[in-house]
């Protein structure tokens, strides 16, 4: 009895505990989240009264690596990618100066019309100030890395306003097919708490129609399992779209201040070309195609190509708005294709192209139930776990480390970044070569 209540009164401390400091990362997230989408949607608007203000391109993209690179280089990219990287690797240590400077490079790119989202610079900003906070109350390693985890829930909870999608994001972000169980209640805290921090202090977020059922359709389960599949190949494209720009970027002997601004010029010309729906965070076609209107094609690719000029020649900014644009313009292509309503293709199209391409099918599922409501969620977490697999081991975020192999018949290395694995086809005699039961749970607690 003694042994008994013993551990329920641990258990009990360690609850209040993790409400207490997730409570306060929460707040803090939430505040920093909505000072960051309040400034940034005032410099979109303040931009937009100005005639090909996209012509700044170059000059903003100068600037961004040029202040990243002189007060913090750690800002640089899209900011998800880094915290999972700092969190593998340096114990969730990030430096405060990464949160203005991402502040003030995210806002440049894309208000000058940038390709980038919003939710990186939130979740690296938020990870930044947990990280802090865990420095100020000189949190032990495994703790930090569990605030730091929170930052990220937090982040791209407010950002979104996706609570629970966003606490689950957290958790299952770091490793490909594993949660860390051990976070998920400070991550729920966290999310909950910033979300409605942020939405207190004056942040909008976008009422999308609920997605009803398709009527007559008997043959719409297997519309949703053809359409996953297609998912899963455009989030592939999407993935070597930005690894083919970093390799070329990387390639390339030019000075980083060249590059940001050939890469400025770059996208002006294409701007030019194509049109400036695939400048900025392109929100107006991502509720265009989700409310069932005719957008191009090729939207999807274009999105792509856009997205990784900007983020590997200087650009800061995130990576899933252009992930979401991607999903629901390729959604609306292949709901012509496939018979279905262009607005509900879009609407699964959006969270299956998140769950490719970061590895998170049930952090996407979810998501679509907090949009667009139950009726359909079953098909869209369906054609989520689909494109997650199709995608393959690869995901725009290089850091996250795998740790279980997506068919057997593939020969990976499990408890390896996503950038260092080399896949196979594994032979007959089933014979991988690879440690297939590491306990990776152990990275987080080093």
């Amino acid at each position: 009895m003694r042994q008994r209540l013993s551990e329920e009164t641990v258990l009990f401390l360690s609850i209040m505990k993790w409400i207490s400091i997730a409570s306060a990362v929460g707040v803090l997230i939430g505040v920093s989240t909505a000072g960051f989408l309040l400034i940034l949607e005032r410099s979109i608007a303040q931009m937009r009264v100005v005639d090909y203000h996209f012509f700044l391109l170059p000059m903003g993209m100068l600037v961004s690596v040029l202040v990243t690179q002189r007060l913090a280089p750690g800002a640089a990219g899209h900011g998800t990618e880094k915290v999972i990287k700092a969190v593998h690797e340096n114990s969730g240590r990030i430096p405060l100066a990464v949160a203005p400077i991402k502040l003030v490079t995210t806002v440049v790119t894309i208000a000058l019309g940038g390709s980038a989202g919003k939710e990186g610079p939130c979740a690296q900003i938020g990870a930044t100030l947990a990280s802090k906070f865990a420095d100020i109350f000189h949190f032990n390693d495994t703790d930090r890395k569990k605030v730091v985890i929170c930052g990220i829930s937090a982040g791209f909870a407010s950002v979104f306003g996706t609570p629970v999608a966003g606490a689950v994001f957290g958790v299952e972000v770091l490793f490909v097919g594993e949660m860390l169980y051990d976070v998920l209640l400070p991550s729920f805290v966290a999310g909950m708490i910033s979300f409605h921090t942020t939405a207190g202090l004056g942040v909008k977020y976008g009422a999308y129609t609920p997605v009803a059922m398709p009527i007559n359709d008997n043959l719409f389960l297997a519309k949703v399992i053809a359409a996953g599949i297609l998912f899963g190949l455009c989030s592939f494209m999407l993935v070597e779209a930005l690894a083919f720009g970093k390799y070329l970027s990387e390639k390339s002997s030019l000075r980083k201040s060249l590059k940001a601004v050939l890469g400025g010029f770059l996208l002006c010309a294409l701007g030019l070309a194509f049109g400036t729906r695939y400048l900025g965070l392109g929100v107006e076609t991502v509720g265009a195609a989700l409310a069932g209107e005719s957008v191009p094609r090729c939207a999807f690719f274009l999105k792509a190509v856009f997205t990784s000029i900007t983020l590997n020649t200087g650009g800061s900014g995130g990576i899933v708005t252009p992930i979401f644009f991607t999903g629901a313009t390729a959604g609306s292509a292949f709901g012509d294709l496939l018979n279905v309503e262009r607005s509900t293709m879009a609407a699964i199209g959006l969270t299956s192209l998140l769950a490719g391409a970061t590895n998170t099918p049930i952090a996407s599922s979810i998501m679509f139930i907090e949009l667009f409501g139950p009726a359909v969620a079953p098909y869209a977490a369906l054609s989520c776990v689909i494109s997650y697999i199709m995608t393959g081991h690869r995901s725009v975020y290089p850091s996250q480390v795998l740790a279980v192999k997506k068919s057997g018949s593939i020969r990976v290395e499990i408890g390896k970044e996503i950038s260092g694995i080399m896949p196979a086809i594994d032979r007959p005699d089933g014979d991988n070569n690879g440690p297939d039961n590491l306990n990776l749970r152990d990275t987080i607690n080093r």
